[in-house]
């Protein structure tokens, strides 16, 4: 949704009729760890907006990019293999928490992540939880 606001929102500023994001650009936005938050996500939109001269907005996988420049890989597969990191490691904080997500000695204290955004990341990767549960390993 919010990438959706700022692209309505430069494009009207910059007099630009842009229907749609395409499904990469998409992709990529959603699995980058935003370490400059939403002022950075606002930038890397307006360049795109900016640059756009067609009504499908396309984000340039270099301007998301940390640390060296000569490195850069596919950004696709940088992003499945995050993505794929990341579930390693929120299954593995579920199995140490046998299940529990909130609280003490759930997942997301084991992780330093507040509960609400240890479930989103559940959701997004298509977690199942319970199978970390205790009764279930049990039977």
């Amino acid at each position: 949704m919010l990438v959706e606001y700022f692209i309505d929102r430069f494009a009207r500023k910059a007099g630009k009729n842009i229907r749609s994001i395409d499904k990469q650009s998409l992709d990529l936005l959603e699995s980058y760890s935003w370490p400059g938050n939403i002022r950075e996500l606002q930038n890397v939109v307006e360049r795109a907006v900016v640059l756009c001269d067609t009504e499908t907005l396309r984000i340039d996988s270099s301007w998301l990019s940390v640390g060296d420049s000569g490195s850069r890989g596919p950004a696709t597969s940088l992003a499945s293999k995050v993505q794929e990191q990341e579930r390693e490691l929120i299954e593995r904080a579920l199995a140490e928490a046998e299940g529990k997500v909130s609280g003490p000695v759930g997942a997301a204290a084991k992780l330093g992540i507040s509960p609400s955004a240890l479930e989103y990341k559940i959701r997004l990767l298509k977690i199942n939880k319970h199978q970390f549960k205790k009764y279930l390993r049990e039977n």
